[in-house]
């Protein structure tokens, strides 16, 4: 499989697998593709302003059915043409043809992007919704996988879920598909968003004890509205534990402060992940950098950024 490689020095940045298994914590940040003129120029500064962190790599959403293909293959060009960073770009298989989906992985691979988060995506109802296949379609992300496997060119990723996936309620079987996702070709996972460590400790500790390997990055959510992450945590099934709501709510009429205990929180949560072994954090910006940014930086004051090409 070949490297992609730094437009910016010519440095060959590692594959994702690779960085994983550097035994340093990798660190990570998912954007989602821009929605207008004004959200490009958004997203593309905020892109600019995280690659100062120097990440392991970047990568943009895929919505569901496919509706923000040609954003997100934009938003992975201008990653892989004006970072440092390896660039991955998502796909999801939801109401779409195999057709589709294989157009879709061309155009990444045109565009050569070398990495793609394969995830099932959810149905026009909503995650709790059933799942109905489309009928050129594929039956769920396993399948998924095996299709970007069988193009012999992709480093793939999956999802794993911290708490039980919010359709089925059964974290055995959660750990289960991800076992068989690994089988089918996935070379790491990232975590739904999550806000206690014990919940990511517990996945570690299922699927270890049915002989699943793959790394398993945690995706971190950093707090600055508390009606908008109480609406991602509800679409994700994550929970949201009372003493964290408690806190939020204590300060819910200063913005400056939610933004304050939410990064405060989040570097709790960091800190204890990288202590505890985690492989990799990937952080789910919003397409905004300054939570991202107060978050890092209080991690490497506290030594837990030991990146060698680390700056600032």
């Amino acid at each position: 499989m070949s490297q992609a490689t730094d437009p910016l020095n010519t440095v060959a940045a590692p594959r994702i697998a690779d960085a994983l298994a550097s035994g340093r914590p990798t660190f990570s940040f998912e954007f989602f593709p821009p929605r207008d003129d004004a959200g490009v120029e958004v997203l593309r500064h905020t892109i600019l302003d995280l690659d100062e962190l120097r990440p392991d790599w970047l990568s943009v959403t895929y919505g569901a059915s496919g509706a923000t293909r040609d954003r997100t293959i934009g938003a992975t060009q201008f990653i892989k043409t004006q970072t440092h960073a390896q660039t991955m770009g998502h796909l999801t298989c939801a109401a779409q043809s195999v057709a589709e989906l294989e157009e879709t992985l061309q155009a990444y691979s045109d565009a050569e992007v070398r990495h793609v988060l394969a995830i099932r995506g959810d149905p026009p109802g909503g995650p709790t919704s059933p799942w109905v296949k489309h009928p050129q379609g594929l039956n769920n992300a396993t399948d998924l996988v095996r299709l970007v496997a069988s193009f012999g060119q992709f480093g793939i990723g999956v999802a794993a879920f911290p708490d039980a996936h919010p359709e089925r309620r059964d974290v055995a079987l959660d750990a289960r598909i991800l076992a068989d996702k690994q089988e089918a070709g996935a070379e790491f996972a990232i975590t739904q968003l999550f806000f206690d460590a014990d919940s990511y400790f517990r996945l570690v500790d299922r699927v270890r004890a049915i002989g699943c390997t793959i790394p398993i990055v945690a995706g971190i959510q950093p707090v600055t509205n508390l009606a908008q992450i109480e609406r991602f945590a509800a679409l994700s099934g994550a929970e949201l534990p009372p003493w964290l709501v408690n806190r939020l709510r204590a300060v819910a009429d200063d913005p400056a402060k939610v933004r304050e205990v939410g990064v405060e929180v989040a570097t709790e949560l960091c800190a204890r992940l990288i202590r505890g072994g985690a492989p990799g954090l990937q952080f789910f910006t919003l397409n905004r950098s300054r939570a991202t940014g107060a978050i890092l930086r209080q991690l490497r004051e506290q030594g837990l950024d030991a990146r060698p090409h680390s700056v600032g």
